[in-house]
């Protein structure tokens, strides 16, 4: 096959799922905390609530798209695909199964983590272009707790790597299979990464940089129509890969304890979407349970805590690997 038409291919498969997948979380978000917080419309609309998916979508498509007076027109005409973009390159690295992804990186998680930190620059542009006060101050707070969560975020992912020996989404979740207990070490490191991805995919009791309480929306309140759909769609996909991600580098990713990986076939990617979906009804477990954090209380759980918490264990977990590989005859 053409190169070209080969990537092109699997550019638009990335796509048709990121879509598929934002309809789907958004159903299932309307269905969790409509159950959670006693709302009879997303429970009641239709056969278990699924027509109210039509006008969320028809509302967007059709929503007049105004551009208010006195922005930066280019800097708020490109801050959603800013947003947009980044969150649909890192489905490249997904590993859905041993063979099934649209391209195998021997830096998956590096992509992955270096492609997220992009999104908070895109929420910034859209604050400042926007010329709104309200909208400044919700990208301000994105910026500060991006900055706050993604350092004990990408320390926390290290040690799943140095378990591995490798960066690859699909070696880490290989080097799982047959091993219940090889993992243990890392569960301290799954607390602090969940909790980060929180913070990274704006969901409540971390939403500062949104507090539709206090800043009416926040840093996308001038945005409507499908500019405001390009940055709905990016915060459901960042779900879908944080889930992904915490999938991959603690459960195991599409293998299952005690099953060769190699004879799963269409089994494998069955077995990760159960569990990247089950990592996502979490996310809205907490989401639907917890009020909204101040933004000091959220700065020092950040910094004061898991901060911390993250570099000394990080640290000493590659220290008991080297006295491992020395001992054995892999060291200095």
């Amino acid at each position: 096959m053409n190169p070209w038409l080969n990537a092109a291919l699997r550019v638009l498969a990335c796509i048709g799922l990121m879509l598929l997948n934002g309809a789907l979380i958004i159903y299932m978000l309307r269905k969790v905390l409509g159950h959670m917080h006693l709302r009879l419309g997303p429970t009641e609309l239709g056969p278990a609530g699924i027509i109210q998916l039509i006008p969320d979508v028809v509302k967007l498509l059709v929503k007049e798209d105004r551009h208010p007076g006195k922005t930066d027109r280019w800097l708020y005409i490109l801050a959603p695909f800013i947003i947009f973009v980044p969150a649909l390159m890192t489905w490249m690295a997904i590993p859905f199964s041993n063979h099934l992804m649209a391209i195998d990186l021997n830096l998956g998680v590096l992509m992955i983590l270096s492609f997220l930190t992009i999104g908070p620059l895109g929420v910034f542009a859209a604050g400042w272009a926007s010329h709104n006060k309200f909208a400044l101050i919700g990208a301000m707070r994105a910026i500060g707790g991006a900055i706050t969560y993604e350092i004990p975020m990408v320390l926390s992912a290290l040690v799943p790597v140095m378990l591995a020996g490798s960066l690859s989404l699909k070696d880490i979740s290989l080097a799982q299979a047959g091993s219940f207990w090889y993992w243990l070490p890392g569960l301290p490191c799954l607390v602090i990464f969940f909790i980060s991805s929180i913070m990274e995919t704006n969901q409540s009791p971390f939403d500062m940089s949104e507090a539709e309480g206090e800043l009416v929306e926040g840093f996308n309140v001038e945005y409507s129509a499908m500019r405001f759909g390009f940055m709905y769609l990016a915060e459901f996909a960042n779900n879908f890969i944080m889930a992904a991600i915490i999938v991959c580098l603690f459960f195991g990713g599409w293998t299952l304890p005690f099953v060769n990986p190699t004879t799963m076939g269409w089994l494998a990617p069955v077995v990760f979407l159960i569990k990247t979906y089950l990592v996502i009804f979490l996310f809205m477990f907490v989401r639907g349970t917890f009020s909204r954090y101040r933004v000091d209380q959220m700065l020092a759980l950040g910094w004061k805590k898991m901060m911390p918490i993250a570099i000394v264990y990080t640290a000493l977990v590659a220290f008991v690997l080297k006295v491992i590989a020395m001992k054995t005859g892999g060291g200095m």
